[in-house]
C-alpha cells in the first residue's frame, strides 16, 4: 500500500494513475479527496487491492480553514456565493461547534459524487438542477479550534468515514477555503510522499497494513 500526500489541483484518480504507471500494477484507492484538497491518500497496489473493504471504514482526520463570512453552493471556494453575513463571535462559534460534535446527520453537498436518480449530484448541480440532497449520519469524534482570526477559523477534525467536511463548513455558516487530510485510521500524512517523490520501495507490505489496522481497532483509535 502507498501512502501518498496529494497536492491541490489534480483529482485523486489522476494520482492513482500516476502511481499505477510507477508500479506497473493494478492500483485502487481507499477513499478520494476533492481536487482542491490535499493530504493523505491510501492507494492499494496489486494484490493489496483486496484490502479495500478493511480500510474504507476507517476514521479520518482533517485540518481545514473555513471562511465564516459567507456560504457557497458547494461548501468550498469553487462554488458560487449564496449568502453573506457577519461572522460569529467566539462564544457563538463555540455554540455552533458544540452542536456538531458527536453523532449527527448532515446533508450531503450538492457538489458530490453521490448518485441522485442514477446521475452524479455534481453533474446535476453544474446544470443548475436543484434536488433535495439526502442526509448522512456521521460521528464527529473531535472538532477543535486551532485558530480563529474573526472571519476564518482553522479546525482540527476527526470524523467517521464518509463525513463531508464541506457539510460541516456549511452548517457553521461558511465554506472551506482549504482542506487537508492528515490521518486515515492509524496512517499519517507525516509518513507519506508526494506523487513525484514516491518510489516503489515505499510500498507497505500487506501484512504490515493489516497489523496496524487491527491494532488501531483494538485500541479504538
Amino acid at each position: 500500500m502507498a501512502l501518498v500526500d496529494k497536492p491541490a489541483g489534480p483529482s485523486s484518480f489522476a494520482v492513482v494513475a500516476q502511481i499505477r504507471r510507477l508500479t506497473g500494477a493494478r492500483t485502487g484507492h481507499a477513499g478520494t479527496l476533492d481536487p482542491f484538497a490535499t493530504g493523505l491518500l491510501l492507494l492499494l497496489s496489486g494484490r493489496a487491492t483486496k484490502l479495500t473493504p478493511r480500510l474504507v471504514g476507517l476514521d479520518k482526520r482533517y485540518l481545514t480553514e473555513i471562511d465564516l463570512t459567507c456560504r457557497t453552493a458547494t461548501g468550498d471556494l469553487e462554488g458560487e456565493v449564496v449568502e453573506r453575513h457577519a461572522p460569529p463571535d467566539a462564544a457563538e462559534l463555540e455554540a455552533r461547534l458544540e452542536g456538531l460534535r458527536g453523532e449527527i446527520e448532515l446533508p450531503i453537498p450538492a457538489a458530490s459524487a453521490v448518485k441522485i436518480g442514477g446521475e452524479r449530484a455534481y453533474k446535476l448541480a453544474r446544470r443548475g438542477v436543484e434536488v433535495e440532497m439526502p442526509v448522512r449520519r456521521s460521528l464527529v469524534h473531535s472538532l477543535d479550534v486551532v485558530a480563529y482570526a474573526g472571519e476564518t477559523v482553522t479546525l482540527d477534525v476527526r470524523v467517521s468515514s464518509g463525513t463531508y467536511i464541506r457539510s460541516l463548513a456549511i452548517e457553521l455558516g461558511g465554506h472551506c477555503t482549504s482542506l487537508r487530510r492528515t490521518e486515515v485510521g492509524p496512517f499519517s500524512v507525516d509518513d507519506a510522499a508526494t506523487p513525484e517523490r514516491f518510489a516503489a520501495e515505499q510500498l507497505l507490505p500487506e501484512a504490515a497494513v493489516l497489523e496496524r489496522v487491527e491494532a488501531a481497532r483494538a485500541t479504538g483509535t
